[in-house]
């Protein structure tokens, strides 16, 4: 775990394959940024204990595997944490991967999950505010990818839109 202030960043499988995932510590409560994979439950839960708040939010950059992979486990501890993710996204966390008229006529790549049971809460837009979070719209790396900028300090969770293992990559090119 790496802290900053009131992120705290947990990455799994470093050298392999980085997966990570984000506790944002508010004032009275932590957001959880992805749900990392689906081993992660228990590191997820022993941070938030370390840290002495409950999660009450879980928000998602984007529908794919290695950000989804222990949802169903959270939100089953987590029942009254409410799950965030774009409109478009949610159709993905269903396992549609159909694309949509006005989107890039490119197939959409990467580990589509194909049996998530949680239903998400909320809908995020571009420009909606979660705690001290501002949702971005940052399509590219899935039509509905997400990026979030904590307003306290203007640090930003980029979701995979950016990426630097193996060479820097925007949205995966």
């Amino acid at each position: 775990m790496i802290r900053k202030n009131h992120l705290y960043q947990l990455t799994f499988l470093p050298r392999v394959f980085p997966v990570s995932c984000y506790l944002i510590e508010e004032e009275h409560e932590l957001t959880l940024i992805d749900a990392a994979l689906p081993y992660s439950t228990n590191a997820i839960l022993n941070h938030e204990k370390m840290i002495g708040k409950p999660i009450t939010r879980i928000v998602l950059t984007h529908a794919h595997d290695d950000h989804v992979g222990s949802l169903d486990s959270l939100k089953n501890i987590l029942s009254e944490a409410k799950v965030y993710i774009s409109e478009r996204e949610a159709l993905i966390l269903k396992g549609d991967k159909t694309i949509l008229p006005h989107e890039s006529p490119l197939p959409i790549r990467g580990g589509v999950p194909k049996k998530v049971r949680t239903i998400p809460d909320v809908y995020l837009k571009d420009g909606d505010i979660i705690g001290s979070l501002q949702a971005l719209s940052t399509p590219g790396h899935t039509p509905g990818s997400m990026s979030f900028i904590d307003t306290r300090d203007q640090s930003i969770i980029a979701g995979d839109a950016f990426q630097t293992r193996g060479g820097i990559a925007v949205s995966g090119r």
